[in-house]
């Protein structure tokens, strides 16, 4: 017969995780009918809590997060957190910015370390951290605090965390643009695809396709990763092609902006030789000329809910926050139009 665990507990008592480990902690935010169903429930199992794990939960006594992120769009990085330290200044929590590598082996361990290290009440995950099943689970397991920032179309409604965004629709909705102008020959630049936003944008785009009765051309479509840089080698391997695409579609800005400078070293005029859309809104999507027809993701609004979405969750033992969910809005400019007439 296995030794009882906190999870036998929360389900003999009926309550949540957290409730459990508020009362193993000795936190004063548990009501007292609460609290004794509990200690009844430890005591009528039998339940000895873990020292280590009782040390861990303590740090929620701190106020202080984190935000875990790995992600090489700089942009993307600062407006995530200027939204979860706007949340932060907001509830009165201080925030802790990690950085790390998404492939680094042990890195749900060295999460966990920094929870008990640094005192902090909980986690914000950004992808791919968000995405991994193993990390998420060994944070669950030591009882860690988090939510998740995830490309979803909806709520996944796994018992755990997240605000989630809607990337495949807002993908649709770009190639769909592109096809009204009359395009029919899209190539399409993969970002990351350890990052979910990839396969999600990249199923919009053939999505929209399928819908629109155009075959997808594989040699089309090419893997890459978030960067200025690969869009530039991408559109140049696309522009030459015996029939090249008439209109790209960058996974993020910084794709289609490498787009745009290969189009140009080439020759070709924006919009009218070759329609150019990326993701997300940021920065270069406006300074570019033309600028780029994109999906306005807020960012540091996600962030910032993301964040509420933790505290509030901390601040309440007995019941857990709705997840939210974002769609990211078609913004039309000029770089995209009907393709020239031959």
């Amino acid at each position: 017969m296995h030794s009882p665990t906190i999870k036998d507990v929360a389900k003999h008592a009926g309550v949540s995780l957290k409730t459990v480990s508020r009362v193993i902690n000795h936190e004063a935010a548990v009501r007292s009918e609460t609290r004794e169903k509990v200690e009844r429930a430890i005591e009528q199992l039998g339940y000895r809590p873990d020292p280590s794990a009782r040390s861990l939960r303590s740090s929620s006594h701190a106020y202080a997060i984190g935000l875990v992120y790995d992600n090489p769009n700089a942009h993307y990085v600062i407006d995530m957190q200027n939204g979860v330290l706007s949340a932060c200044r907001e509830r009165g929590f201080g925030l802790q910015i990690y950085p790390c590598d998404s492939t680094a082996p042990g890195l749900a361990e060295e999460l966990v370390s920094l929870v008990q290290r640094a005192r902090l009440a909980g986690l914000i995950l950004a992808p791919p951290m968000s995405e991994q099943s193993a990390l998420l689970a060994t944070l669950k397991a030591h009882e860690v605090d988090f939510v998740r920032i995830i490309a979803a179309r909806e709520d996944p409604k796994d018992g755990m965390p997240c605000v989630y965004v809607d990337d495949h629709d807002a993908a649709y909705a770009i190639t769909e643009h592109l096809i009204q102008l009359g395009h029919t020959r899209i190539g399409f630049l993969w970002g990351e695809p350890h990052h979910r936003s990839s396969p999600e944008r990249y199923q919009g785009y053939a999505d929209a396709l399928k819908d629109y009765g155009i075959p997808l051309n594989r040699k089309l479509i090419l893997p890459g990763r978030y960067a200025f840089d690969d869009g530039f080698r991408g559109a140049r391997k696309l522009l030459a092609l015996k029939e090249p695409p008439t209109a790209i579609f960058g996974c993020n800005d910084e794709i289609a902006a490498g787009v745009l400078a290969a189009a140009r070293s080439a020759g070709l005029d924006v919009p009218w030789d070759l329609s150019i859309a990326g993701f997300e809104d940021s920065p270069f999507s406006k300074q570019a000329w033309p600028a780029l027809t994109t999906a306005r993701q807020s960012t540091s609004e996600i962030g910032r809910h993301a964040a509420l979405h933790l505290i509030s969750g901390l601040q309440n033992q007995d019941s857990e926050p709705a997840n939210e969910g974002f769609m990211p809005e078609l913004v039309v400019r000029g770089s995209t139009a009907p393709p020239r007439q031959t």
